[in-house]
Order: structure tokens, then C-alpha cells, then sequence
């Protein structure tokens, strides 16, 4: 049987929205936030608050390009909470989306037949 601790347990997830919304805009400095929200399945205000947390925070910029915004991370920004202080969060960042400013993730290891494995994890 079911109880609340239960069922709140199931639906827990490893990363924040603002990871999300933070790794979604290193795939892609140009995405609008209405892509961001479809793709973290969030709505475009709280996408726009969290843009706003990193911003304010310095965790990247934002700048005009037309009418549509383009963001920057900022680099050497570190993580925020204790356990984590001092480390730079462009580790994280590489390893989920890529190097920053590039526009997908490096291909997975080979498979034994020689093709890429996309499903597979690169290691660094």
C-alpha cells in the first residue's frame, strides 16, 4: 500500500529547476525561455524567475541580440551550497550538456561494432 512518504519519494529527481533551466541554456545560449519551459516541463514565469535568480546571482548574463535574448555563463561561477563550496560549476555543466557555448553533447563511447553509442555517458 501507498502512503504519502511513499509516493513522495518515487518523484524525487537528482537536479534543482534552476540546474534545468541553467544546463538547457548552456546546450543552447540562444533557446528562448518558452523552449526552456517546454523542455523542463515548467512554465515560462517560473523559467523567467529562475533566469532572474541566475542572473542576479552572476551565474551568467543576458543580452540582446535582436529581439530575442542571449545568455552567457558566467565562468568560474561556483556552486552556492557548503558541501559543494569553491568547486566551479563548469564541470557539472560539461558533463550534462557539453562544453559550454557548444551546441550539443560530445558522442558516447563506441560501441564494440564501432559506432557511436549515444545512450552511453561520455566519462571525462
Amino acid at each position: 500500500m501507498e502512503n504519502e512518504h511513499t509516493s513522495r519519494r518515487n518523484h524525487w529527481t537528482f537536479l534543482t529547476n534552476h540546474a534545468r533551466v541553467l544546463i538547457a541554456i548552456a546546450r543552447d545560449p540562444g533557446i528562448r525561455l518558452r523552449d526552456i519551459a517546454a523542455g523542463c516541463d515548467l512554465t515560462e514565469r517560473t523559467v523567467q524567475a529562475i533566469v532572474t535568480d541566475l542572473e542576479t546571482d552572476g551565474y551568467l548574463t543576458r543580452t540582446r541580440d535582436g529581439r530575442r535574448n542571449r545568455y552567457a555563463i558566467a565562468p568560474g561561477a561556483r556552486f552556492r551550497h557548503p558541501a559543494e563550496a569553491g568547486r566551479e560549476i563548469a564541470g557539472l555543466l560539461a558533463y550534462l550538456a557539453g562544453p559550454l557555448g557548444a551546441p550539443t553533447a560530445p558522442p558516447g563511447p563506441k560501441a564494440a561494432d564501432g559506432v557511436h553509442d549515444d545512450r552511453a555517458l561520455p566519462l571525462l
